[in-house]
């Protein structure tokens, strides 16, 4: 009997992933910048034994801030994710922390930092998820006129992480001896300069950090195109992505771990965990109440704010919500991968506009799933033993509500059938993933020197 183990993530997205969720009874409306309702759903994450709680972060605000629907959105202040984890990590043990940072719109050298420091902090619990930025509306914050075309995105983000993964690696694991006696703090030779120029970047360094204790925060990486599968395969140790069905997720699964072997690198490297938000009842009327319920509190006027990305261009509003679609965008330099698959559904399930934002509402293009904790349990189940996920990030419909329905009711559910753990495995992030500590790059590089040099003698 195989003993792969289920990953599962904690998406908390602040008040809940619905797009309504802050009008809920059971959500913390100003999860967003409450540290102590924060502390309490990591605390919550942690009893469930998950292995990371993921936070998603833009460098602007998400949403127009034109029309009708713009006072009714309920994410609007929200914590920077590094700030916010270094607080979370004090009050936690085990939980990993996921920071969304992005490539297009920050510098390595304070990005390494950051995310070394968070590693220290969490002693080993940090995670980067490797953005290169969908929102378009960034671009104006940075002195730029417009967005970075989609290819140079990705382009350069393949150089940033290079680049970052170079400066982590300024000092040797052991290069600081602290040595009271002889007055010898680190050893000279064990620091290393990057002095990188590229396309991109030109970085001195050192860092003036030392190693982070996992070597290098676990790196992820959530895009879905082309691109973005081509950068996951190269550089990402967990993939998050979105797919409605099975058939979609394993042809993605396939695709991603059958890219990796050119990279020298073992599927086992690579965990693909896909969102999932789970409404959650006792009964299968129960969940499908909850469901509705969400849905009444959505204002028209934001449902028309959820489809506009998806029709550039167009004046959504001038077209009936229980009619039929306009045309999708044929492109976009936005998200390319969350833009086809959104059509896709839409097409596949004949939807009209009304259904349509009804679906996004929920997760935004993520699967939905409604029902009971076995039945809920019974498609993780299928997924991950159908080579259609290694885990799962968990996106809760209502925060703390469905975090706690969830911990409560499915986590116990999984464990029963073997699937999940019933406790931490280890001390770091990468203990718990099963994923390995990366050596040095430049002790890699004397290896081989060492190696060259004896089979010449």
């Amino acid at each position: 009997m195989s003993n792969r183990k289920l990953r599962l993530g904690a998406f908390i997205q602040a008040t809940g992933h619905h797009i309504a969720a802050w009008r809920h009874p059971g959500s913390q409306s100003d999860l967003g910048t409450n540290i102590e309702a924060y502390q309490d759903v990591a605390r919550t994450a942690e009893r469930g034994k998950f292995d990371m709680v993921f936070l998603a972060d833009s460098p602007g605000i998400q949403n127009s801030i034109e029309g009708e629907e713009a006072g009714r959105y309920g994410r609007i202040a929200i914590f920077e994710p590094v700030t916010l984890f270094a607080s979370l990590s004090a009050v936690t043990k085990h939980i990993g922390f996921v920071s969304t940072a992005s490539t297009t719109y920050e510098q390595p050298f304070t990005l390494a930092r950051k995310f070394a420091s968070l590693d220290h902090l969490s002693h080993g619990r940090a995670a980067w998820n490797v953005v290169t930025t969908g929102n378009e509306n960034a671009a104006g914050n940075f002195g730029l006129e417009q967005h970075p075309d989609h290819s140079e995105r990705y382009e350069r983000a393949e150089e940033f992480v290079d680049v970052v993964k170079g400066l982590w690696d300024s000092f040797d694991d052991d290069a600081f001896l602290r040595d009271k006696e002889s007055g010898v703090y680190f050893e000279r030779e064990k620091l290393h300069t990057l002095n990188h120029k590229g396309k991109h970047f030109s970085v001195t360094g050192p860092l003036n950090i030392s190693r982070p204790p996992q070597g290098y925060p676990v790196i992820v990486q959530a895009g879905a195109s082309e691109p973005g599968r081509e950068l996951a395969a190269k550089t990402a140790e967990v993939i998050f992505t979105a797919w409605q069905t099975l058939e979609e997720a394993q042809a993605f699964y396939r695709d991603v771990k059958g890219r990796l072997a050119k990279y020298g690198r073992h599927p086992d490297e690579l965990k693909i965990m896909p969102g999932i938000s789970p409404v959650i009842g006792r009964t299968q009327e129960e969940a499908e109440a909850k469901l509705r319920e969400l849905e009444d509190l959505i204002h028209p006027s934001v449902g028309y704010g959820i489809l506009k990305r998806f029709f550039p261009g167009v004046d959504i509003t001038k077209f009936d919500l229980d009619g039929p679609l306009p045309p999708f965008a044929e492109t976009t330099n936005g998200n390319k991968s969350r833009l086809a698959l959104v059509a896709e559904l839409a097409q596949r399930e004949n939807l009209t506009l009304r259904q349509l934002y009804k679906r996004l509402a929920g997760a935004r293009g993520h699967w939905v799933v409604v029902g009971t904790p076995e039945t809920i349990a019974d498609q993780i189940q299928t997924w991950f033993e159908n080579e259609a996920a290694d885990g799962f990030n968990v996106m809760p419909p209502i925060l703390p509500e469905s975090l706690d329905t969830f911990v409560e009711l499915v986590v116990p559910e999984l464990q029963r059938r073997g699937l999940f753990r019933t406790e931490y495995e280890g001390t770091t992030l990468r203990d718990n993933l099963g994923l390995k500590r990366p050596e040095s790059g430049y002790l890699l590089q004397r290896e081989v020197q060492h190696t060259t040099q004896r089979s010449a003698a």
